[in-house]
């Protein structure tokens, strides 16, 4: 890196948003280097959106900074802009306009000139597989196939900073893979990633780092295998009886060292205070109902698990700050 080119892709200091009586944003600080697939998690409300939308130049700051590649998204608004683009998740494809035509009409407003647009379109759409639907309408393309085809409109102006929003929302398993695989690629090629997301195991395998906001506050920023580590009071058993036995959560969940116990698919999911203990009470339980235990393991805690801890939420969302 030349010395005169800035260390951060994003840098934000004591930002704040406020609306009215509601502090949306409260003071948050952190950045993020370039080149760096970052996480940016947290329930809805939790001010996620509206942090992007300063980031982006949608929204103003109540007060801190933030600044993109060294341009203040405020003072420097329009080159903050130019490197940067957004991948909504809501697709801003234009239905009744093919594929390539929403390219096209994309490169335009980033004033993309014509001939290096076409260029740019075909190599995208080639990259994406998506050159044969080329002249196919949105309307007609598959969810996966729309998902990449916006992804790839997010690239055609070339960004240093690509701000992704819930990739993979509603795809298929195959889609999901492809993109995932497709935003690592992206990544690998330079291309300094933020990712808004509520799919903790999606930013578990992408992100180098992720930071949780909560309340409008950053709760914590690190990467995520530190981030499980440094969840001690989370632990974890894991266990699966046959016969399976319905009541099974509930007779659990009631042991006294025992936090939560949940079905996951044929196992149950423990968290406890005491692995050791909770080990050999369900010992004794499955002698008692004559169940024989399958499985049994002692994982370390999830990015589920820590979010958890730190938020305190777990399932149900909630209404998503302005």
């Amino acid at each position: 890196m030349a010395s005169d080119e800035p260390r951060y892709a994003i840098e934000v200091e004591e930002l704040r948003k406020h609306y009215g009586d509601l502090v949306a944003v409260d003071g948050i600080s952190f950045q993020v280097e370039r080149g760096e697939l970052f996480g940016f998690l947290g329930p809805n409300g939790a001010g996620k959106t509206t942090t992007v939308n300063i980031l982006t130049g949608v929204s103003l700051p109540t007060g801190g900074r933030a600044a993109i590649l060294g341009h203040d998204v405020v003072r420097d608004s329009f080159r903050a802009k130019e490197a940067v683009n957004v991948v909504p998740e809501v697709s801003n494809a234009y239905p009744e306009y093919t594929a390539w035509n929403n390219l096209m009409f994309t490169a335009a407003l980033y004033g993309v000139p014509r001939r290096e647009a076409v260029r740019r379109a075909e190599g995208l759409l080639r990259a994406f597989g998506l050159f044969d639907k080329r002249k196919v309408k949105v309307k007609a393309l598959s969810l996966g196939m729309r998902r990449k085809l916006v992804i790839a409109m997010g690239l055609i102006n070339e960004p240093l900073v690509l701000f992704l929003d819930e990739p993979t929302t509603g795809l298929d398993v195959q889609s999901v893979l492809s993109i995932r695989d497709m935003v690592r690629d992206l990544n690998r090629k330079g291309i300094t990633i933020f990712l808004t997301t509520h799919n903790l195991a999606e930013a578990n395998i992408l992100c180098d780092r992720v930071a949780i906001i909560n309340h409008g506050r950053i709760v914590a920023i690190d990467n995520p295998e530190n981030l499980k580590r440094a969840a001690r009071s989370v632990q974890v058993v894991e266990v699966s009886f046959n016969p399976v036995r319905e009541e099974a959560p509930a007779e659990v969940g009631s042991f006294p060292e025992v936090k939560e116990a949940a079905k996951l698919g044929d196992r149950l999911r423990i968290v406890t205070e005491d692995p050791s203990l909770t080990i050999s009470a369900l010992n004794r339980y499955a002698d008692e109902r004559g169940l024989r235990i399958n499985y049994m393991n002692t994982p370390g805690p999830s990015l589920e698990d820590v979010f958890v801890e730190l938020t305190g939420i777990r399932g149900g969302r909630q209404a998503e700050a302005p």
